[in-house]
């Protein structure tokens, strides 16, 4: 049976009396500290409602109890959540998660299933302190999760703490003074223009070939890419409207919205709306064999030979073949496509705006972040074209 001793100290500020609690369990000495006040009385039975503030200093302690003293006399106090962090993880994933995008909602049920509740739900959420999430995130760290993943596990936490604040559940946040492991952005690799024409050339043969013509002079994303309906697509006007993407949860696919939320439009280079007028022809043959097979009923663009959506991992299998054939680094990626895109359009003149509206980034900002090294590398080749003519009417 856990065995406690109990030491009481007078508070300096004559605020009450702090007790020093000792507690042995399985042979374990733990030791914290307790104050208790009077929140006020109850109106039913007119008896004192007592209250307990706990924590690892005596010094804590004390600031706790004047804050809470402080609060009662000004009115504004609020009783202490008596909720598990376990308890409000759930609410918060079930009532409050109702517009947030369903690929994200599971990512966030994720996170709070495998790693928020297991280490931090039996905690009281209002006794949740900085320190003990600290903990928690040094030892994802120590664990070997990546400086990202533990980022993407602090960002869920933070917003259902920020939403018990907005519930006056707690009154601040203690995730905001943790610190995080510094994550490394993934150096970009666009393909260098011989490796795009090797390619090109080795994709010729490919189901897939007008998919990567698409995607190369397009820089849409994979999703965007395996969404595209043929209402989207204008012969006409030569314009590609991007609207939505194609979403996979439990092997049930739907549409979502782009990235950021907004559809964007693209005006891209003949060579894309040529290879657009080839898969149509394609589809149309496939379809015309396919009979009462065919089942397109998202109307795409990209399908397979009875009408129904390309699987990423089948177009990831395609591309790693098409690479191979044109002798292009095994660590390739079908993304590295679009950052071949906006490497090519920064290098042919195209502004950061003009860019930012073709990838469909929430902002130029962003865009020139990602992008930086290739516009420095541009300013730098300006400086030294710059020169060239200086010493060329030196001459």
């Amino acid at each position: 049976m856990p065995q406690s001793k109990t030491k009481h100290k007078k508070t300096a500020s004559g605020m009450g009396t702090i007790r020093k609690i000792k507690k042995t369990v399985k042979g374990k000495e733990y030791t914290y500290y307790e104050a208790r006040y009077t929140e006020g009385f109850d109106p039913g039975t007119g008896k004192q409602i007592q209250r307990s503030i706990t924590g690892k200093t005596q010094k804590e302690v004390a600031q706790k109890l004047k804050a809470a003293l402080a609060a009662i006399d000004a009115g504004t106090y609020k009783a202490p959540c008596k909720m598990s962090v376990s308890e409000w993880l759930d609410i918060w994933v079930s009532e409050y998660l109702k517009n947030v995008k369903p690929l994200t909602v599971q990512n966030y049920t994720k996170q709070v299933n495998k790693h928020l509740k297991p280490a931090l739900g039996a905690t009281k959420l209002e006794a949740l302190d900085a320190h003990t999430i600290q903990k928690f995130y040094n030892s994802l760290t120590a664990s070997g999760l990546a400086p990202k993943t533990v980022k993407n596990i602090h960002g869920v936490l933070h917003s259902a703490l920020q939403q018990a604040i907005a519930n006056d559940y707690i009154r601040h946040n203690p995730t905001e003074a943790c610190k995080l492991p510094k994550v490394i952005k993934p150096e970009i690799k666009p393909l260098e223009p011989d490796e795009i024409a090797r390619l090109l050339q080795a994709a010729e043969k490919d189901d897939y070939c007008n998919l990567f013509i698409v995607a190369m002079f397009t820089g849409m994303r994979q999703g965007e890419l395996l969404g595209l309906p043929w209402e989207c697509v204008d012969f006409e006007t030569g314009i590609i409207t991007v609207k939505q993407q194609l979403q996979c949860i439990d092997g049930d696919y739907f549409m979502e919205t782009p990235k950021n939320g907004k559809k964007r439009t693209i005006l891209p280079a003949p060579i894309v709306m040529d290879a657009l007028r080839k898969e149509l022809q394609k589809q149309q043959a496939e379809k015309a064999l396919a009979v009462d097979l065919w089942d397109n009923h998202f109307n795409l663009v990209f399908t397979d030979a009875l009408g129904k959506n390309l699987v990423r991992r089948t177009v990831v299998k395609h591309f790693k073949k098409i690479i191979q054939l044109a002798e292009i680094s095994d660590d390739a990626r079908f993304h590295d496509l679009r950052h071949s895109f906006a490497v090519t359009s920064l290098y042919a003149g195209d502004d950061i705006k003009t860019v930012q509206s073709n990838l469909g980034h929430a902002t130029a900002q962003f865009t020139l972040d990602t992008y930086g090294h290739v516009t420095q590398k541009m300013r730098q080749d300006s400086a030294n074209r710059m020169q060239q003519f200086y010493e060329h009417l030196s001459k």
